[in-house]
Order: C-alpha cells, then structure tokens, then sequence
C-alpha cells in the first residue's frame, strides 16, 4: 500500500496538522507520501522532507496552486492519488473544500474526520456532534479520507530524508480566481495548535468583556476562543469559534468562561485534556464534562486568576 497525504501549508511554513495527518497514515501502514502543491513552496517541500516515516515528497510549483484553489488542486490530486491506496488530508478548510471534489472525481465514497484507524480499511469517526462513534468500512478501490487532528499525536518533524520529486502537472480550471485575503494578525498561539485555550461564551454579555480573557490568555501563553452563541451575538469573529461548525481543539488546558456548554461547543473541546469550566449557572452542563469546575460571577473570577498567574 501506498498512501498520498496532502500537505496543509501556506507556501512559507508547514502547518502542524500535516504532522498528525501523517501519524494517521502511519497506522494503516505503507509507504507515505506527501504532496506539496503550491507557489515558490520549495522551503515546505524541503520540511516535508525531513518528516519522520515520509518515504517520498511531490512538489507541484505552480502559479495555478499559489493559493490553493480547489477547483484547481482537486484535479491534480485525482489524477497522481489514482495510483495510492488511500488519499488523506487534515479536517481543515482546505481538506475539507478539496477531498469531496477528489472523491467524485475518482467516483468512491469520502470518508470524513476519523479518529482512529482499525485497519487498512476501517476507521472510526464521530457522529451526532460526537454523541457516538461510527465505525467504517469501505471497499472503495482508493480510499479518501480527512483526518481530525485531534485525534491522533503528530509525528516528528524531524528524522526523515525523504526525496522530493517535482510534479509538472499543471490544472488551472478557471472558474475561481484569488481575490484577496485579510489576515487577523495575533501574537497569540494559533487556535487549533495552542496548548492552552481561553474561550468565552454568551455569559461575556458583550464583546468589550472580552478583555478579561486577553488578559488571562497573555499571562498564560494561550489562544482564547468562543462559543458559537458568543460569535452569532457579534461579541467576536468567527474565526474565534470552537465547535461542531466551528474549529476543534484539544489542548492541554481547556478554560470555559461563561459557556453553558451546548452539544455543539462540546463537540469541538471535549478531548482537551483538561478542561476548568466557569460559570454562575451550577446546572450548566459544561459543568458535566469538566475536570474543575468554579460557580462564580466570571467578571470577579477571571480578574482574580489573572493576578495569580
């Protein structure tokens, strides 16, 4: 077996969830290679290389991939990923945009956000925002597969010396074009890689309360984050959120501020390995998944934490 695993990236770094994609290719078993599509990527080639069990990596440098098109990638990676076994990307806004157009390009069944891999050919996933647990078989001739991150300790970055191969193939399908992009800029860790996460909820009231969190966040090194009920009420962007819709974390630290803990947020921390939840409510259900739990007014809770730490 031979598994295709494409590389998330923005051209200049590589991102961790390839790491964790690759430790899930590691479990079925095979030789892994790593595609690298993009524009004047040749330093993510270069680190794509010196990844621990990556046997090969395929560089496709082309105007055409600069920003990632699906419309442009997915016809590249059908055509080199009808020679693997499996297909595998991260469960990311770019796996997630470009697998299913693969998938029907190649005309098999996708399968989506696994945790764990019992075989070459099943594979457990969450349903119902993780209420249960599917397993999943399939005959499908090249199995394409996203992979939730969280699920699955990254390899090492470092240790491998894998030969990169350049790819000439070329597909500009020209029914999408790169507009423009603004780019939230933070000196904080990145929501889905940091070690600790702050989130807050609907209980903030409002987004200038936010501050509270900054500043708790600042003084630990961690990323803050938001219910989806705090995005919809405007309190913050959602590029912020954590849940079913939103990005799924699993830190070390989980701090829940004022979050009731609805179904849909639960979905997207629950496998924080730690998690302190804070609210007034003592019936709230976030309380039921917490390891530390504090009924408290948060606006005196969090500034009090704040000058402890």
């Amino acid at each position: 077996m031979t598994i295709l695993v494409i590389a998330e990236h923005d051209n200049t770094v590589l991102a961790p969830a390839t790491l964790n994609t690759v430790a899930a290719a590691a479990k079925i078993g095979g030789d892994i290679h790593l595609l690298v599509a993009g524009q004047g990527a040749g330093a993510v080639a270069e680190a794509a290389a010196k990844i621990a069990g990556v046997s090969k990596v395929l560089l496709a440098d082309n105007a055409a991939y600069a920003h990632q098109l699906p419309e442009n990638v997915a016809p590249l990676v059908a055509e080199l990923g009808a020679g693997y076994s499996h297909i595998l990307a991260a469960a990311t806004s770019n796996g997630k945009n470009i697998l299913p157009r693969v998938a029907a390009q190649l005309d098999v069944d996708q399968i989506s956000e696994i945790i764990s891999v019992e075989s070459a050919d099943t594979f457990k996933r969450p349903i119902y925002a993780g209420n249960a647990i599917a397993t999943v078989q399939s005959t499908a001739a090249v199995k394409v597969i996203t992979v939730r991150a969280t699920g699955f300790d990254p390899v090492a970055a470092e240790g491998g010396s894998a030969a990169v191969e350049a790819v000439c193939a070329a597909h500009d399908a020209g029914t999408s074009s790169f507009v423009g992009e603004e780019l939230a800029k933070s000196d904080r860790p990145e929501l889905t890689a940091a070690k600790i996460v702050v989130s807050g909820g609907r209980g903030m009231q409002n987004g200038d309360n936010f501050k509270h969190l900054y500043a708790l966040a600042d003084k630990l090194g961690a990323a803050v984050g938001a219910s989806r009920a705090a995005v919809d009420a405007g309190f913050v962007p959602n590029d912020m959120q954590v849940g079913q819709t939103g990005k799924i974390v699993a830190p070390q630290l989980y701090i829940a501020v004022g979050i009731s803990g609805a179904i849909q947020h639960l979905a997207g921390m629950k496998d924080s390995k730690v998690i302190v939840a804070i609210n007034k409510d003592e019936e709230a259900p976030i309380f039921q998944v917490a390891d530390y739990g504090l009924v408290a007014d948060l606006f005196e809770a969090v500034p009090e934490l704040s000058k402890l730490v």
